[in-house]
This record gives structure tokens, sequence and C-alpha cells, in this order.
């Protein structure tokens, strides 16, 4: 009889009828009629309807019982709903602190089958596989670099779902997208390709623009993961499941010799800039075109230098850390997240007020005890310069101050995102440290235009 079956990441029929033509996306290769994995979902009603039998699947229905007793929140109700109305395909878009991670373990339970949660840091990574065991009290399985261990529901890492793509290729039914926003980085999106899941969630805070980014990647994503199917801002819960916030920009003048020094860097900078029109002849993409001659021009590279050492005089100046003696004196008794933009001013930071550092240099262990010292109350602050942007969950943090960033609403959002879990009726804040007369300046406003687009 003519069946259809997983192998290396396609789909294969075999045995078919002469008379029977398979529909796009199947292709005739090396005999036999192939397509990627991740149509699955696509061709079942054809195969369904000429009567091929389907030997890809190697999950079957779990019996779980969820043992977290809690209720969704309606918003979480809704989430669920409109990805039940979708076929149980795409993604949905919740603030930080609002609840992702329960409302894909009530996706979970509702699916009742094997399960691929794939997340982007080793660090979530941990956190899924407690809050898994502690929802289901079963064995979970984590698939990644350290350990390497394959159950009816596994978490792992993109990179590892990436290289072993193949293997869990036909072992799920239901794939979990963690910061989905990552899923359309080089070589990662080739996981849902070579998946046959037939059933997806997207989860995130910062849902890729294609109008802002220009890259494509909404796109990639709903095509890949399935649309948007429901959307809360952090303005929507505000005050209700997350806390209520304000935010303020704390403006600083340069020092005359750091205006000196910037005045000289910005003249450099954008001098190439202008000389060579890159604006206009290369539109949005005219960053991405320097700094690739900066690789191959020496003009262009001392045009680099000069934006690289105009950044770290505004990010780095003088009158920040004045700003941030006064804002770690008058919030004594509110945990605060300090954010920089490079690691030099963070490690300087963290010297100055004697407060803990984390970066991508800091080991597992080292953050893992930094993290529980700052939930303890044992730190009042931590300073960190990314890594500390999404995925970690710093519940006692009220007080974010940031020093220096870029222009994306993402991360932004993501910033913010760290003091909005309610405690109390306990208000947060975002301090925005911003340079006078600077690109410090034109970065906030972007970054804000950016959030106001987003929503």
């Amino acid at each position: 009889m003519p069946t259809l079956r997983y192998a290396a990441g396609t789909l294969v029929l075999e045995d078919l009828p002469e008379n029977l033509n398979p529909p796009a996306p199947f292709q005739l290769l090396q005999t036999k009629y192939r397509c990627p994995a991740g149509h699955y979902r696509d061709v079942l009603k054809w195969t369904r309807h000429n009567q091929i039998v389907n030997r890809v699947p190697a999950w079957h229905n779990l019996s779980l019982t969820m043992t977290d007793s809690r209720q969704p929140h309606d918003y979480q109700q809704e989430a669920i709903a409109a990805w039940r109305k979708a076929d149980r395909y795409g993604s949905i878009i919740l603030p930080t602190g609002a609840g992702k991670t329960f409302v894909a373990l009530r996706a979970i339970a509702e699916t009742q089958s094997h399960t691929l949660i794939i997340v982007p840091t080793v660090d979530l990574l941990h956190q899924w596989y407690a809050r898994l065991v502690n929802a289901f009290n079963r064995p979970i399985g984590v698939w990644y670099g350290g350990e390497k261990t394959l159950e009816p529901i596994t978490v792992t890492t993109y990179p590892s779902a990436w290289a072993n793509a193949e293997l869990f290729g036909n072992q799920f039914e239901l794939l979990v997208f963690d910061e989905i926003h990552h899923l359309p980085a080089p070589n990662w999106h080739e996981i849902a390709l070579i998946c046959a899941a037939p059933y997806r969630l997207g989860l995130t805070a910062t849902y890729p623009n294609d109008q802002l980014e220009g890259e494509g990647r909404a796109d990639l994503l709903d095509s890949l993961v399935g649309k948007v199917v429901y959307k809360k801002h952090i303005d929507d819960l505000s005050g209700k499941q997350l806390a209520e916030y304000r935010t303020e920009r704390l403006r600083i003048d340069l020092t005359e010799q750091e205006r000196a020094e910037y005045d000289h860097a910005y003249g450099a900078y954008t001098g190439y800039i202008r000389e060579n029109r890159l604006r206009e002849k290369h539109g949005a993409g005219w960053w991405h075109t320097f700094t690739m001659l900066s690789a191959k021009e020496q003009e262009a590279r001392t045009a680099k230098v000069a934006e690289l050492k105009l950044k770290e005089i505004v990010f780095q100046a003088t009158g920040k850390l004045k700003i941030l003696d006064g804002l770690l004196r008058e919030n004594v008794d509110r945990p605060m997240l300090i954010f920089t933009a490079h690691n030099r001013f963070a490690y300087q930071i963290a010297r100055r007020y004697l407060i803990p550092v984390i970066t991508h240099q800091t080991k597992s262990a080292e953050r893992k005890a930094i993290l529980d010292g700052f939930r303890a109350g044992i730190y009042r602050a931590i300073v960190t310069s990314n890594v500390l942007n999404e995925g970690v969950d710093v519940p006692a943090a009220k007080v974010a101050v940031v020093l220096g960033g870029n222009a994306s609403a993402r991360e932004y959002i993501q910033r913010l995102g760290r003091v909005l879990r309610k405690h109390g009726n306990t208000e947060a804040i975002l301090y925005e440290v911003i340079a006078r007369k600077t690109i410090d300046e034109r970065i906030a406003t972007a970054r804000r235009k950016s959030v106001r687009e987003s929503r």
C-alpha cells in the first residue's frame, strides 16, 4: 500500500499508484517523491483522502495531569483559546512577567502529546525544566551540550535543536519556540523545516516587525510556526497582572574633554558617511554596508574606529556615573538592575559601587549565586550589559537604570519587562540616562518610536 514515512528531515512517499500525482511541495528526487518534513501538516488532508498509510509519527498521546493548581488569568485563557481556534498553530505575544510559560504549560496539557520546548539559553533551559517537572510530576528530558536525555516532554536549546533536528524530526507532535524572535537566525529556522510536528506554539514579548527591521523575519515565522494569534502589550496589563510603571529620562552634559573628543570623533565618522553618500546609495542597509567596507578600506576603517570611540564616550560618560550615584542613594530599599551597553563600563560600575556584575563572561554557577543573592536581598543591585535583557526571572527588581543601549524596541521592552512582575502595589520605574546633544538622544528617540510602532 502507498505509505508516507519520515527520513532524515524529509517526508517520503512510497509505493504510489502510477495514476496518483502528489501535490506540491512534493518533488521527485532519487525515484521517490519527497518534501521537507515541516510540510507534514499541509499534506495530511491529501494523504488521508488518498488512503495513504501514515508512518511518520513516533509520538503518541500522553496522560498528562497538571499539578499546578493556579487558575489562568482571563487573557491567558483567551490566548489558549485563540491558539486552539488556529488549530494549535501560531504565536502568542505577551509582555515579560505576564506568564508566557504558564500559557505554554496549559497548551502542553491540552495537547496531551510529545512536546519539544526550544529555548535560547541554558539558563532558560534549566528554568523550563524546573517548571515542567513541577507542573507534570514526570520525567522531563534535557538535551544540550552538557546533558542529553530524551523524554516525551523534552527541553532543548536552539543550537542543540538545530544540530539534532533530524533526530527530533518525528518524535514530537508539538513544538514550543520560546523567545521565538530567535528562530529566524541563520540555520536555526531549519528546525521548523526538518521537524514534522503539526502543532506549533511561538512565545515572545517582542515579535519581529518587518516594517521596522526589514528582513522578512516576521513573514518567515508566519510560514514556519503560524501567524500571531493573540497579543497583549505592556500597557494592556499594567496595574492588573503587571506592576504599574513609569519611565523617566534623565539628561546629562558631557565634560569639556568628553565633548571635544566626541565632536572630533563624530566629525570623522559622519564626514565619511556624507562624502560617500552611504545613506542615499544603500537606504536602510547603509550601516551594514559601512561595517563591511571598514574591513576592506582604510578610510572606512578610520571612520569605524571614530564611531566606536564616540559611542564609548557617550555610553560611559562621567555624568552618567553621577546620576547613578543619586539613584542608588534614592533607592536604597528598592532592588535595582543597571544596564550598560558595554562590558567594560559594567565592570567599572561593579568595582566603584561593590555590586555584582553579570556579563556573557560570567560562569553559570556564579550567575546563579548572584541571582539567588539578589532574590534573597543580599545584593541590592546588579549591573549587566545585555545578558539579563531576556529569559531570566528576576522578580525582585523594581528599578531599572539604562545607561546605554541600542535603538531597538525589543531591547527597551525586554529591559522594562525585567521590573514589571507584580509585587504588591509597588510601582516599577525605568530611568533612561541620556547625554545631551549626542547620538544618545537620537537612539532614545528612535527607541521610543520603535516601541510605539511595534504595538
